[in-house]
């Protein structure tokens, strides 16, 4: 694909999108519109499929629903309440680091910036971009390996990176298309452009992707 071609590929994804269940934070963002609730079911989400990360938010949301909550939270009754997501305990410790860090480096506001929030424990910049896009509603670019794949395949970058790729979609997207592309690209990676045996026929892509299987 070519930039030109931008307009009418994400008007495919848009369309895809739509047409199945969405991703998990999407989910969190639209029923809680809640920065610091998107900050942790993105936490919970690393390395974990999604019927295991809504389970498990759906049990720790019923507990927590501020920082000061995880400060009261004991922490063998946190990692019980997000088992079996992968990494639970780091991601429990974290969690539980989460509310002092906020107090000492932030006056306990959740920060709005990619690179404040990298600053918080267990926070990346695929993190912090997927909070700043859709738990504060601002431009951010998340990179994923769905992200990383998908543009690639179409040649729309030619990165060896999440963060290259990032860096090159910073300089040919256009900023209009920056909150939603990872929604987009990750529900798409899910149900038909996967690491191995993509569903290419029929794909609504096929005419901008060069990778694309007979």
């Amino acid at each position: 694909m070519t930039l030109s071609d931008l307009p009418a590929v994400n008007r495919a994804l848009k369309k895809a999108f739509y047409s199945v269940k969405a991703p998990i934070i999407d989910l969190v963002a639209v029923q809680t519109r809640d920065p610091f609730l998107v900050l942790v079911g993105t936490i919970l989400s690393a390395r974990t499929k999604d019927a295991c990360t809504a389970a498990a938010c759906g049990r720790l949301f019923q507990k927590v629903s501020a920082p000061d909550d995880l400060r009261r939270i004991p922490p063998d009754e946190l990692e019980r309440t997000i088992y079996p997501v992968g990494f639970f305990r780091d991601k429990a410790r974290h969690l539980k680091q989460l509310p002092d860090v906020l107090d000492q480096r932030f006056g306990g506001v959740l920060p709005d910036t990619v690179e404040a929030l990298c600053e918080l424990p267990g926070v990346g910049r695929k993190t912090a971009n997927l909070v700043v896009a859709l738990g504060f509603d601002k431009p951010a670019i998340c990179v994923d390996v769905h992200v990383h794949r998908i543009t690639n395949r179409l040649g729309l970058v030619r990165t060896k990176t999440p963060y290259d790729t990032e860096m090159a979609l910073r300089g040919c997207l256009p900023v209009r298309y920056w909150k939603t592309w990872n929604s987009y690209l990750v529900a798409f990676g899910q149900t038909r452009c996967g690491p191995r045996n993509p569903h290419c026929a029929g794909c609504p892509l096929a005419a901008y992707c060069p990778a694309r299987q007979a």
